[in-house]
């Protein structure tokens, strides 16, 4: 019976286990070995709650910034202090850790499935499907699924929806917050678009220092702060409200256009 156990989303965790056991050994090196994994935080991980914890992040690739989190996440539980040393952490990871992604990403290969079993809530989004824009309705189910995942772990979002940097967040992250209550910890990442591709899965430049600062939860008054004041805490506390634009090195702001180039941004210097 333990062993064909399942989480809520009747995943099996003796075999959840064992993808994160292996996923962790095949991905180690690239946060510690082709490129470095500065961590600040570890702390703060080890002072949450078992439940009801969302994090919000910016994003910068598919997959290689939630792989990265998922080691920290466990490192820091096993008692590393701001570091991934020693991959005994994987042994037996934290299973109750979940992350949003968009459903048609998680479809696209065996691999992305594979990484889907490991902790993902696939969610239809309502503004972009297929490489085109399109405006579609919130769909109940995928609400309830992260409310699911939330009263059973952690829940890992990137409330932009968009490897884009700067773009305006996404609202549904703040009525989640409102409707649930979660503690809401904060993670601001860097480094992980110059290391690898868009999808996250090939190292693209080795030497590349990565970072991941996990900040103290916020302070919300879910009662009676607004979505907006809701929304203007999140960029600020994960650093893409575009004051932020103001600080960003220009030869930096550069390398992110080349990124992208088919997106433009309304940086102006001082």
């Amino acid at each position: 019976m333990g062993l064909f156990k399942e989480n809520p989303f009747g995943h099996i965790l003796f075999l959840k286990r064992w993808l994160i056991r292996i996923a962790g050994m095949i991905t180690h090196q690239r946060y510690k070995g082709f490129n470095t994994l500065e961590i600040e935080g570890s702390q703060i991980i080890r002072d949450l709650p078992e439940t009801n914890v969302l994090f919000v992040s910016n994003h910068q690739t598919y997959f290689a910034d939630v792989v990265a989190m998922f080691h920290v996440f466990n490192a820091s539980l096993k008692g590393r202090d701001d570091s991934i040393k020693n991959l005994g952490y994987l042994w037996n990871p934290k299973l109750n850790i979940y992350y949003v992604a968009a459903k048609e990403t998680m479809k696209q290969s065996i691999l992305a499935k594979i990484l889907a079993y490991a902790g993902s809530i696939s969610i239809e989004r309502t503004w972009r499907a297929d490489g085109k824009d399109v405006k579609r309705q919130v769909k109940f189910s995928d609400i309830s699924n992260i409310a699911l995942a939330l009263e059973d772990g952690w829940v890992i979002t990137f409330p932009q929806g968009t490897t884009t940097p700067w773009k305006p967040l996404r609202k549904g992250t703040a009525h989640i917050i409102k409707r649930y209550k979660p503690v809401v910890v904060p993670v601001v990442i860097d480094g992980f678009r110059r290391s690898f591709d868009k999808k996250g899965l090939r190292v693209k430049k080795k030497g590349i220092l990565q970072s991941m600062h996990i900040k103290e939860p916020l302070e919300i008054d879910y009662e009676n702060e607004s979505i907006e004041a809701i929304m203007e805490k999140l960029e600020y506390a994960i650093e893409q409200h575009p004051s932020f634009l103001k600080v960003i090195p220009e030869e930096e702001l550069a390398e992110y256009e080349a990124d992208h180039k088919k997106r433009t941004y309304s940086y102006k210097g001082d």
